[in-house]
């Protein structure tokens, strides 16, 4: 065979093959595009797709939380229950723990429906004796023979009463696991809290509540509660020894004030009696007294005049002493009778609506001689309003001219003796005080100055005699007017004797039965 050469037409084939790789490129390139574009998409479906598995996942573990949360708030909240409707048990029992102070009554307050309230099925109260010794006051759910054996292992072991002293509260919660293990087999439960009863005085004792096996375990807050609980007992139970111990003291006070009534009665009784003798006494030796010194001032007189014969001067003059010394002794007299019936109720005071100037002035009068011969200077400053007074003339007069007589006697020349007068309108009476610029009288003797027959211990009393009977006058004269007097002095600094009369007597009921028997 003969091979025979066709010549290749390269024209006609060089533009096919142009096309024909333009239209692969273009397909090529369309497809390219079409897979980059499907690739895009694809990113962002897988993009999308990933988001969304995170928002799931992100809403599941929310899901979780919102589950894990509700859980804890339920629990929370049955908390928060409990532990409300515990406090509101404590309020409770606290108001009716303050209504009473017997301790018994306390006690009983503490039973099995608060005990369930709280929470606890078991209760122990002990307190602290005397002896030392702990005693079961309170005793729910424990059998009495294990009560009695918890009541003796508890008393012999010093150091866990010492701990509880020293206010350490055991629980489940926090006690070590030997102290755990103890009381779990002591008192047969599994869950517990023992608190101390604490006061201020110390440890009254100690509180135990309990649960079995088959019951939640105790928390903070059961706790709290008891700790509340254990205050308000170990507080209502000080209260309630106190007011026993007030009780028995004001009973033993009571009887002692009473029986120290009964004494001081029968020994007031007995120096009215004594009183009463010494007034019956003295007013019966003065009138003795009175008739003889009558009759010796009376002999006196006539031998004085002459009448019997001649008297030399010598004679006379002791005579005349003899009649001085009578004086004196009858104004004695006259003063112990005075103040006699006085303080017996024998003297009725006639006593007048009345201004007390005109009497004031008359005693100026009087004792304008001694003032001159003293060099002494008298000053009655009286206000002119000053309300009239119910008042005996003849016997206040007997005050004024005493206080004014002594503070002439104690006042040096150039002196100055000031009688004020002013109302108290609070107390419906008149103020007067006597005041002098004399030497004063010591403190220690103030109080004894209104006694009978005491005279102040000073280089004047040394001088002039005195019977020591008129301040006890006029003060006795004064409260038959239902008014009284003080003194106040100062040593070389004067001294003011003040009193008070009221402005009107008081009721005839009240006044003592007063008879007029003046023997003068």
């Amino acid at each position: 065979m003969v091979n025979v050469a066709y010549p290749v037409n390269t024209f006609s084939i060089t533009p096919f093959l142009v096309g024909t790789s333009l239209i692969l490129v273009t397909a090529v390139s369309a497809l390219a595009y079409f897979l980059i574009g499907k690739s895009e998409e694809y990113k962002e479906l897988k993009a999308s797709f990933d988001k969304m598995i995170n928002s799931f996942n992100e809403l599941d573990e929310q899901a979780k939380l919102i589950v894990k949360t509700d859980l804890e708030l339920n629990k929370t909240q049955e908390e928060l229950d409990r532990r409300l409707k515990g406090l509101n048990t404590l309020q409770k029992l606290s108001r009716t723990m303050s209504m009473t102070l017997d301790e018994q009554e306390i006690f009983q307050k503490i039973n099995k429906d608060l005990l369930s309230e709280l929470g606890f099925a078991s209760a122990l109260v002990l307190t602290n004796e005397e002896n030392g010794a702990l005693l079961t006051r309170v005793n729910i759910g424990i059998d009495p023979s294990r009560q009695e054996r918890i009541q003796a292992e508890l008393t012999a072991d010093t150091q866990f009463l010492g701990a509880l002293r020293d206010g350490m509260t055991f629980s489940s919660l926090n006690s070590s696991q030997k102290t755990r293990a103890r009381i779990v087999q002591l008192f047969e439960t599994e869950h517990f809290i023992l608190s101390p009863l604490l006061t201020q005085r110390g440890v009254a004792g100690a509180l135990f509540v309990g649960n079995r096996y088959n019951a939640p375990a105790v928390n903070e807050g059961d706790e709290e509660l008891i700790a509340i609980l254990a205050g308000q007992l170990a507080q209502s139970i000080e209260n309630s020894q106190l007011f026993e111990q007030v009780y028995r003291s004001t009973r033993t006070l009571e009887t002692k004030v009473n029986d120290r009534t009964r004494e001081l009665s029968h020994a007031l009784k007995e120096v009215e009696t004594i009183s009463k003798k010494k007034s019956e006494f003295i007013s019966a030796v003065s009138h003795e007294l009175r008739t003889p010194l009558t009759s010796i001032k009376g002999y006196a007189s006539i031998l004085m005049t002459g009448k019997v014969g001649a008297i030399p001067d010598a004679v006379k003059e002791r005579l005349a002493k003899i009649n001085t010394h009578s004086d004196n002794l009858v104004k004695l007299i006259n003063d112990l009778l005075d103040i006699s019936r006085i303080e017996s109720g024998r003297v009725e005071m006639k006593a007048l609506p009345q201004n007390v100037v005109p009497m004031l002035e008359n005693i100026a009068d009087l004792l304008t001689p001694q003032l001159r011969d003293k060099g002494v200077t008298l000053k009655l400053n009286i206000p002119a309003d000053l309300p009239l007074i119910e008042y005996d003339a003849s016997q206040l007069d007997r005050v004024f001219i005493n206080l004014i007589g002594n503070a002439i006697k104690f006042t040096p020349a150039q002196g100055t003796i000031t009688v004020n007068g002013h109302p108290n309108l609070e107390r419906a009476e008149a103020l007067f005080e006597v005041a002098d610029t004399g030497i004063g009288i010591p403190k220690e003797d103030l109080s004894k100055l209104f006694d009978e027959f005491f005279r102040v211990d000073n280089e004047i009393n040394m001088k002039v005699k005195g019977t020591g009977l008129g301040l006890a006058l006029a003060k006795n004269i004064v409260e038959a007017h239902f008014g009284r007097m003080w003194v106040t002095s100062e040593v070389g600094h004067g001294t003011i004797f003040h009193f008070a009369i009221p402005f009107q007597h008081k009721p005839k009921e009240t006044k003592k039965t007063r008879k007029l028997t003046d023997d003068l």
